[in-house]
């Protein structure tokens, strides 16, 4: 739909440009000329009043990408002062700052291309807040302290409530992406990582717990090599359910008292789950190629 355009004379702008400004539900492009080049019957008008947000939600272009930087940078801050609190030891540290900071660089590098909006709004945030707490559980999983490893449960149980926010925060400010539902995927698939590697480091499995966290980054290697396994996939509840019985399966191994047989037993069960439903991704995504 080609978005209503008003045009604003000013007295003293030297220089053309544009803005998109959300009024409502309704998108206008907003033109400011230079008194010369403006219609006289808009001459010398600096303000122009209309119903619809302050005029503080007319963003200048790349505002979207400093609002993610300062985003960023005020997840790191905290991300830090929570591990400069929780010991001296700085390999944890580093390891999670050095994951976030690879984090944060793909989101300020894809950010503006495949998200739509003057802000980043208030589901990547969210988001945002999920990543610093798997960095932050990737720095616990490295460490020997007790008293960290207590505090894994409580994180992974709030980096899976929060997952089911983000997506509702998303719809409910009609702020849906491709940048935003790619963001929580890898983020999901980071989380699954960490809890993986948190469960066959706390001798709660076999080194083959791994395969829980390393499928989803097998799957996009073999898409390099078959590009019909990278083709979009349609949303499915199935896909939603199995990735939630995952983080739940492995924040529950966290726990002291779940210890061998039964931890071993629902980490099966877990990757069991998982292979199924990449099972039928796969089938369904060469069966479309092959129709094509």
């Amino acid at each position: 739909m080609v978005p209503n355009v008003m045009t604003i004379s000013t007295a003293n702008e030297t220089a053309a440009w544009t803005s998109f400004a959300r009024l409502e539900s309704v998108h206008f492009r907003v033109i400011i000329l230079p008194a010369a080049q403006a219609p006289p019957y808009f001459a010398g008008m600096r303000n122009l009043s209309m119903p619809g947000p302050p005029s503080a939600d007319i963003r200048l272009p790349g505002c979207i990408h400093r609002t993610a930087r300062i985003a960023v940078c005020v997840a790191a801050a905290a991300l830090a002062s929570v591990l400069t609190l929780a010991g001296s030891d700085i390999a944890p540290a580093t390891i999670a700052i050095l994951l976030f900071a690879g984090i944060a660089s793909v989101i300020l590098h894809r950010v503006e291309a495949y998200h739509p909006f003057p802000e980043f709004g208030p589901a990547n945030l969210i988001t945002l807040a999920r990543a610093a707490l798997a960095c932050l559980l990737a720095a616990i999983v490295t460490t020997g302290s007790l008293a960290l490893w207590l505090i894994a449960f409580p994180l992974a149980l709030a980096a899976l409530a929060l997952d089911g926010v983000d997506g509702w925060a998303a719809r409910r400010t009609a702020m849906a992406s491709r940048f935003g539902a790619r963001f929580d995927m890898e983020i999901d698939a980071l989380l699954i990582l960490v809890l993986s590697a948190a469960a066959w480091v706390g001798g709660k499995a076999g080194a083959w717990v791994l395969l829980l966290g390393l499928m989803r980054y097998a799957f996009l290697a073999a898409s390099l090599a078959w590009p019909a396994l990278g083709a979009d996939l349609p949303a499915s509840t199935r896909r939603k359910a199995i990735c939630v019985v995952q983080v739940a399966v492995l924040a529950l191994l966290l726990l002291p008292a779940i210890a061998p047989p039964l931890s071993t037993g629902l980490a099966l069960g877990a990757l069991g789950a998982l292979s199924w439903s990449f099972a039928v991704d796969v089938i369904a995504l060469l069966r479309r190629a092959k129709a094509a």
